[in-house]
C-alpha cells in the first residue's frame, strides 16, 4: 500500500517524536486520512501518534476544528490561513504536542487560474516549537498530487523536528 520510502520517512517522523517527547495529531484534507494510515501502519506509532481528523468539507472544518467561516470565505479552503487554523484546531483535541494540516486541490477538478488543481497548502504548530505554513503547486493525477502532500507534509515535521 505504501511505498518503501514512505515507510521509512514513517519511521524517522515515530523516532523523532519519540525522542523530542512530542505526540502528533493531524487534521487533512485532500489527502483523506492518507497521512494518518500511514504514520499507524508504522509499528510502535501507539507511542507518538494521538489522532487524525479528515475535514473534507468546509463545514467539517468549521464544526471538528474550529476554522473560522471568515477565514473560509476571506482565504478560501485551500490557503496557509485556513492550514493553520486547522493545526490549531487538531492541536487543541486529544493529548498530541505538535499538530500538521494539509488542505489542497487533488484533481482533476476543483482548480482555478489563482489556485489551479495540485496547490496544497500545509501547516505545522506545536506547544512549544515555532508554526509554520507553506503552499506547494503539485503536478501529476490526483494520486501523485495525494503521495507528493503526504511527503511534503512529512518532511516539514521533520524539518520542524529537527
Amino acid at each position: 500500500m505504501f511505498s518503501p520510502e514512505l515507510k521509512v520517512l514513517s519511521e524517522e517522523i515515530g523516532k523523532l517524536l519519540m525522542a523530542k517527547k512530542q505526540v502528533l495529531t493531524l487534521a487533512e484534507s485532500c489527502t483523506g486520512g492518507l497521512i494518518a494510515a500511514l504514520m499507524t501502519n508504522t509499528a510502535g506509532s501507539s507511542a507518538w501518534f494521538d489522532s487524525g481528523l479528515v475535514t473534507y468539507s468546509n463545514q467539517a472544518k468549521q464544526d471538528l476544528l474550529k476554522v473560522k467561516a471568515t477565514s473560509l470565505e476571506k482565504y478560501g479552503a485551500v490557503s496557509e490561513e485556513v492550514a493553520m487554523e486547522m493545526a490549531i484546531g487538531a492541536l487543541q483535541q486529544g493529548r498530541a504536542t505538535i499538530a500538521a494540516s494539509v488542505t489542497g486541490i487533488a484533481g482533476p477538478d476543483g482548480g482555478t487560474i489563482n489556485k489551479p488543481v495540485g496547490t496544497v497548502s500545509f501547516a505545522w504548530t506545536s506547544e512549544d516549537l515555532p508554526s509554520k505554513s507553506k503552499t506547494y503547486l503539485f503536478q501529476g493525477n490526483r494520486e501523485q498530487i495525494r503521495e507528493q502532500s503526504t511527503i511534503a507534509l512529512l518532511m516539514g515535521l521533520k524539518d520542524l523536528l529537527s
